[in-house]
């Protein structure tokens, strides 16, 4: 009888502590599934909070994009009414003889002209083109030259005006950065956008405020590395595909 009891107390002893065990543990799972759902809903928080910011940044993208548009379109028919006036003046100068009509006055004033585009164009090699055609026009004064050979030199720089509004590639002039002028390498994209990088690892953008050009360094990462990008394609005689870059766009309005 007494080794009834003793196997007894065992089993209820065996069973306090099992019963003790089983209640930890769902104690615990309890703790775990509570802590599992807080860190799910802090996973949705997280979701509708990149939501929002997607959304914002999509509507911030498609307002450049929009604003880049217009003025793409705006430059186009500045452009076309530039290529108006220089085939204009392309057909009044090849009307005249130029063996028995003085035609220094019309090709003085197509010298004149051109310089003018030239000085409120894309800062690209501007003082060598407008020496270029000064040159042109002191020769012609001074009798080196015949007027048909003048004609003939004006008409090739108009060419390269218009050549330059579409050409894209790499070069070298010398631009002031921060008052201090330096031979930097630059990346002409047509007329529209200019980029540069000095000897001493300094990349950015031609940007213009009201009738002047400044050189912009560019100081975010992002924007140096799109810079970088585009100079090794250049590099490597890449000039079409798609590319990333900063905002740079330098367009005229229609007057």
């Amino acid at each position: 009888m007494l080794m009834l009891s003793k196997k007894l107390l065992v089993s209820i002893a065996a069973l306090s502590t099992f019963a003790s065990f089983v209640f930890a543990t769902e104690d615990d799972m309890v703790k775990s599934i509570m802590k599992l759902r807080g860190e799910v809903e802090t996973l949705y928080n997280q979701i509708d909070d990149n939501k929002e910011t997607y959304k914002s940044q999509m509507k911030s993208y498609t307002l450049q994009i929009s604003d880049s548009e217009a003025q793409i379109n705006r430059q186009e028919t500045s452009l076309k009414l530039t290529n108006q006036n220089i085939e204009k003046t392309q057909k009044k100068l090849a009307a005249l003889d130029s063996s028995s009509v003085d035609i220094k006055p019309m090709i003085n004033d197509a010298i004149d002209l051109l310089v003018k585009e030239i000085k409120i164009g894309i800062p690209f090699k501007t003082e060598e083109r407008i020496a270029a055609l000064l040159q042109i026009k002191k020769d012609l004064k001074n009798g080196n030259t015949t007027q048909e050979k003048a004609l003939a030199s004006v008409w090739a720089s108009y060419d390269d005006a218009l050549r330059l509004t579409k050409e894209i590639g790499q070069f070298k002039q010398e631009i002031t950065i921060d008052g201090k002028q330096t031979i930097a390498k630059i990346a002409k994209i047509g007329s529209v956008m200019m980029f540069f990088a000095t000897p001493d690892e300094k990349v950015g953008y031609v940007k213009k405020e009201k009738d002047k050009y400044t050189y912009v360094t560019a100081k975010e990462s992002g924007a140096r590395e799109q810079i970088v990008n585009l100079f090794d394609a250049l590099q490597k005689q890449i000039r079409t595909g798609y590319f990333t870059l900063p905002n740079a766009l330098l367009l005229r309005g229609v007057n």
